[in-house]
């Protein structure tokens, strides 16, 4: 994923699930050593492109989401579903998945 680019998806989430790009992985440690492709870690920190209406109630009505389009967030290693959608690698989740939002 390319950083700064606004990507337009033409995904739709349902109920309670949320469309999220996967910021970049990290390049190098903390110490400046350089990471090999093999070495990295899958990004556990996106940004939210696209929010479903949220999970449909026993009562009718639509629970409220806790995120919104824009937000960067926190997920788990294994969160999600990967999915290409115009040549975008993008991950669907439930916001359940999503462990904390990032505040700036």
């Amino acid at each position: 994923m390319a950083k700064g680019k606004e990507v337009n998806v033409r995904v739709r989430p349902l109920d309670d699930r949320i469309v999220v790009e996967p910021l970049e992985a990290e390049e190098k440690t903390p110490g400046g050593i350089l990471l090999p492709d093999t070495a990295k870690q899958k990004p556990q920190r996106g940004k939210v492109l696209a929010v479903g209406p949220g999970k449909l109630l026993d009562n009718g009505q639509r629970a409220t989401i806790a995120v919104a389009v824009g937000d960067e967030v926190l997920f788990g290693r294994y969160a999600g579903t990967d999915v290409e959608v115009d040549g975008k690698e993008i991950k669907i989740m439930r916001e359940s998945e999503v462990l904390a939002k990032v505040v700036k």
